[in-house]
């Protein structure tokens, strides 16, 4: 993906909302509603067909990873937080995995001086991770350093697959006070879908969840 962003100049288009952010915020839109490259913040458009735009072959690095990801993919696209630049606190209402909507950050460039925080937590982005990220909470980061931070963002909607995958991964979470919440997050997001696959599931994850309680109950 390097490799493919560095020889790709054209087609960034700015961040609309300069309310947002300081500095330099663009995007390249590889799959977007009605296939527009220009629409790189897809949540702002509801009830819209996604299809890949006209930039879409020229990254097939991406072709090959988001046909791995064995989920309904809505936007897939390359947001670059330029060098000096910061994203102000704010939330992407409704933008969560217990909302039915997941949205995964595939770190392709970064620098040890970008802050990324969700709430007070600093989400430790390294080159070559995906992370899901509750972007209902608030949010906000700051490129301290002198080169680019490019991350290729997808939007997928949650399903039994997504749910498996984010529930066996590495957990870093800001609920440190509640060691349950994203299983029971992720068991109500399960029972919204009600499709035999994502109700057995959440059967298994609620099992697990009060076994964890029971074991936990009553120790000093």
């Amino acid at each position: 993906m390097q490799t493919e962003l560095s020889s790709f100049k054209d087609g960034w288009k700015a961040h609309f909302n300069k309310y947002y952010y300081e500095g330099s915020w663009a995007g390249l839109a590889l799959r977007s509603p009605g296939g527009q490259s220009k629409n790189i913040i897809p949540e702002l458009i509801t009830d819209a067909v996604y299809m890949d735009t006209e930039l879409m072959p020229s990254f097939p690095s991406v072709i090959e990873l988001v046909n791995t990801l064995k989920c309904p993919i809505k936007s897939v696209r390359f947001l670059n937080l330029q060098a000096g630049a910061i994203i102000k606190p704010h939330r992407d209402n409704e933008l969560a995995f217990e909302k039915g909507e997941a949205r995964l950050h595939f770190t392709v460039i970064t620098n040890p001086d970008v802050k990324f925080y969700i709430e007070d937590d600093r989400v430790p982005f390294k080159e070559g991770d995906c992370w899901y990220m509750n972007a209902n909470l608030m949010h906000r980061v700051s490129n301290e350093g002198s080169t680019d931070r490019i991350h290729l963002i997808i939007d997928c909607e949650v399903n039994n697959w997504l749910s498996e995958m984010i529930t066996l991964s590495d957990e870093s979470s800001s609920r440190e006070d509640d060691p349950g919440y994203d299983t029971s997050m992720i068991i109500y997001a399960l029972r919204r879908k009600n499709e035999e696959g994502t109700n057995r599931l959440a059967d298994e994850l609620e099992k697990q969840l009060n076994d964890a309680k029971t074991n936990n109950a009553g120790s000093f």
